[in-house]
């Protein structure tokens, strides 16, 4: 479950990402964001994430008040969350397997434990026969689906990706969306930022529209609300 209570985000500077947001997403949901550049999807994502915190208003999630929790607490947090950021994150001195491994590391998983978790994640994204290969090696399509299997690994509750399909091909962005639907369809919580119109013409979520940080009244059915506007 995820929640906002008339959130507002201010940076430094006097930049409002987000004002008076509020939303609720049920356990088990897959829902989209979208909006223009700068509407806010970044942002609004990481204070899901409690990389950044509210200067107003609350953020739940799964019950936790996270923009109150405290530095020590956020691991905990963030292992029941999978994030895809834009900008991948990955590591060039390590290869395709120990970029995955990595957050098992970190959590201090059994070592047997570990590697079982890594080959299941690659092998559900497509990389393993690609595990040994520095991640330079890889296309743009694999580079998105390498991230996704670094988020997953955990077995998270809760999967947020920012622009998944963004610079990708049609065919790559359809395979990776794909992914994101299997999750879904076992149980996972999916909250996709996209301004993919392809993504969203597909979308079988709610889809949820920022402009200039406010959330918009259209916020279920978009595209169908879109196209009975059209007729």
């Amino acid at each position: 479950m995820i929640r906002f209570t008339q959130v507002h985000k201010r940076y430094p500077g006097g930049y409002q990402a987000l004002k008076n947001v509020s939303f609720e997403i049920a356990a088990g949901e897959m829902v989209f964001l979208t909006g223009h550049s700068g509407a806010g999807k970044s942002t609004l994502l990481k204070l899901i994430a409690a990389i950044e915190r509210p200067n107003l208003g609350s953020v739940l999630v799964n019950h936790q008040n996270v923009g109150a929790l405290k530095e020590r607490a956020l691991p905990f947090l963030r292992r029941n969350l999978g994030i895809i950021f834009q900008d991948h994150k990955l590591l060039f001195d390590r290869n395709v397997f120990d970029n995955v491994m990595l957050p098992l590391q970190i959590c201090g998983f059994d070592y047997r434990e570990s590697h079982k978790r890594v080959r299941a994640a690659l092998d559900k994204v497509g990389l393993l026969k690609r595990e040994k290969s520095n991640p330079i090696a890889l296309s743009g399509g694999e580079h998105q689906r390498l991230c996704i299997a670094r988020a997953i690994v955990n077995r998270p509750t809760i999967l947020l990706a920012d622009e998944p399909t963004g610079n990708l091909d049609t065919e790559y962005a359809h395979e990776i969306m794909a992914i994101f639907k299997s999750f879904h369809q076992v149980g996972a919580t999916v909250l996709i930022s996209t301004h993919d119109e392809s993504v969203l013409q597909n979308a079988n979520g709610r889809v949820l529209v920022l402009k200039q940080g406010e959330l918009q009244p259209v916020s279920v059915g978009l595209i169908q609300t879109q196209s009975q506007a059209q007729a």
